[in-house]
């Protein structure tokens, strides 16, 4: 199996390369990997002691960035290289200090993998959830690396699982610790062989507990707001904005934040035409007297965790159709929170929706009468604070799994 899993992984470097000249993404996948080599051998030397930690994208990173940190504070003699498979990753954070290296994966081959565990020599390597590459462990388990599996789901539908993905079970004795989020990944590991596993949680949960203890006010954003209740529309879509403008045009001594997911210029167009309110760009707010507005549209990136700060109520966008986005960073400051309907996906959703802290709406109608009802203050409190408990209990996974690294002496 491994010889046609390698077959199909060199036919698709070339097929990407053809790919590359009609999709952009692609492209950057593709031109992205041509320096990797180069920029590990200009940046770490032979006699650098590294760790090295693998996200597969942007949402990864994030997930795995307490660790880092943490790494980068405990291991200052070692430098940290992170690694992406995805542009969405990578091109967002390769200008980031928060590592030494940082650069996209090359594609799972016997030879890539060789080169580039010669070029980074790691000390300890930390894979963030997912992201099995077979010749990757294969080389990290000849090599001896100390090498452990972070904030992981396992599910029943995946190969490891199955009896045609059995050949995959061997690749996961690379992993000298599995830190996985709930007890069902632990079964399911068990069940074919695997001690070494430990339910830590969700490595998220401090990444977003960190975020209410630095400074988050935002003058601007206070000045609009001023003492009224304010609603934040949290990465928006077009189906959200269907759900909530009827109610945003109707409402009376209510702010609303939009920040939408795309903010491209004719999709911002688009946005403003659907509101009768008087409405500004974040972007235009030099010399504006921000208190006359009653809407504001945050066309640019970067803010929103801030601004969630400011707001009295969430909705997060996505759970109509795209994919629901980040419900755990509102609810960081005990505020309640309304989505779609499709969040079947995401695990944090469907626990704070059984517990009512997120509510979900499945039309206007519907949303109308829980935005009416979350105008109670009584009631925000209320809803509020059983998503502050809900991160409150869930984080911690960052210091089991830094304890078990210092503890081993990785």
């Amino acid at each position: 199996m491994l010889f046609i899993y390698n077959f199909i992984t060199h036919l698709a470097s070339y097929f990407l390369k053809i790919v590359a000249l009609f999709n952009p993404k692609i492209k950057l996948f593709v031109n992205g990997r041509k320096t990797v080599f180069s920029i590990l051998k200009e940046k770490i030397k032979p006699t650098d002691k590294t760790i090295w930690i693998h996200c597969a994208s942007l949402g990864e990173f994030e997930q795995g960035l307490p660790i880092i940190e943490k790494l980068k504070l405990e291991y200052t003699s070692h430098k940290i290289v992170v690694s992406f498979f995805s542009p969405s990753g990578y091109e967002v954070k390769k200008n980031s200090t928060i590592a030494d290296v940082i650069v996209y994966l090359p594609l799972d081959t016997k030879q890539n993998a060789k080169h580039f565990l010669e070029a980074v020599h790691p000390d300890l390597v930390v894979f963030v959830k997912y992201e099995f590459w077979p010749n990757y462990l294969s080389a990290l388990k000849r090599s001896n690396i100390k090498t452990l599996l972070v904030s992981a789901i396992f599910r029943e539908n995946q190969a490891f699982f199955k009896f045609h993905g059995k050949w995959m079970q061997k690749y996961l004795t690379a992993f000298e610790h599995f830190f996985v989020q709930n007890e069902a990944s632990k079964q399911l590991l068990e069940h074919i062989g695997f001690s070494n596993v430990t339910v830590s949680g969700d490595t998220r949960f401090d990444r977003v507990s960190a975020i209410v203890e630095r400074d988050n006010s935002l003058e601007e954003i206070a000045n609009f707001k001023q003492e009224q209740t304010t609603i934040v529309y949290g990465s928006s879509w077009e189906d959200d904005e269907v759900i909530y403008v009827d109610f945003l045009n109707a409402s009376e001594n209510i702010k609303h934040i939009i920040a939408p997911h795309d903010i491209k210029k004719h999709k911002i167009e688009q946005l403003k035409k659907r509101i009768s309110k008087k409405v500004l760009l974040y972007s235009e707010k030099q010399g504006r007297v921000l208190a006359d507005y009653d809407v504001l549209i945050i066309d640019s990136i970067g803010l929103l965790t801030k601004v969630y700060h400011y707001a009295d109520i969430a909705f997060v966008g996505g759970a109509f159709k795209t994919g629901l986005h980040n419900v755990l960073e509102p609810a960081v400051f005990g505020i309640p929170i309304v989505i779609g309907n499709q969040y079947e996906k995401f695990q944090e959703a469907k626990d704070l929706v059984a517990q009512k802290g997120v509510l979900s709406v499945h039309s206007k109608e519907e949303y109308l009468k829980v935005i009416q009802y979350l105008l109670e203050e009584k009631n925000r409190k209320m809803i509020g604070k059983i998503n502050q408990q809900y991160i409150t209990k869930k984080s911690g996974a960052t210091q089991k799994i830094m304890g078990y690294i210092q503890k081993n002496n990785l």
